[in-house]
């Protein structure tokens, strides 16, 4: 790899660091090419991805950084990230489970370094889109209570004269 390729690597992965709601540093040592590429899929659908990475081209990325996230890179490292911070965890995760040859390492959320029970905190979160629906269900909860009530009056109105009417045709 010559200089200028390894400047851009690292400004690609300065730019992913920046960029990442969290980033899920793993060793991926043992998988095969058909389980990478199936870890690959299931984290695309969560809008994730995957990257193997250069441990020192890693750690001149995160030039700044804690010295606890350089501790991180060591061995055969690949990262999951994506923008939001809980998906690539909740794949990750639920993956390690599955697979004992893929195993979490850490992470890295914002300058905040995240050991593996810290990253299983984080996937245990709901998803952006989980908690955007609680927050549509709670603001929808009174309205449809409101629209109750006001039913019910002309509800129990309909229900009395429909009483009277089954009775007179009796």
């Amino acid at each position: 790899m010559d200089r200028a390729h390894k400047t851009e690597s690292i400004e690609t992965l300065r730019g992913v660091f920046a960029d990442a709601g969290a980033v899920v540093v793993t060793h991926y040592l043992g998988l095969t090419v058909a389980e990478i590429t199936d870890l690959r899929g299931r984290l695309r659908k969560e809008g994730a991805a995957l990257k193997v990475v250069k441990n020192r081209l890693a750690q001149k990325a995160l030039n700044g950084a804690g010295a606890g996230a350089h501790d991180l890179f060591k061995g055969p490292v690949a990262i999951a990230y994506a923008p939001d911070a809980v998906s690539a965890a909740k794949v990750a995760t639920a993956y390690a489970k599955d697979n004992d040859k893929f195993t979490i390492v850490g992470g890295l959320m914002g300058d905040q370094v995240l050991d593996p029970k810290g990253v299983d905190v984080l996937a245990r979160l709901p998803s952006l889109d989980q908690l955007r629906g609680k927050i549509v269900g709670l603001l929808q909860a009174p309205a449809t209570r409101i629209a109750g009530v006001l039913q019910a009056p002309g509800a129990q109105l309909a229900r009395v004269i429909n009483a009277y009417a089954v009775k007179d045709a009796a």
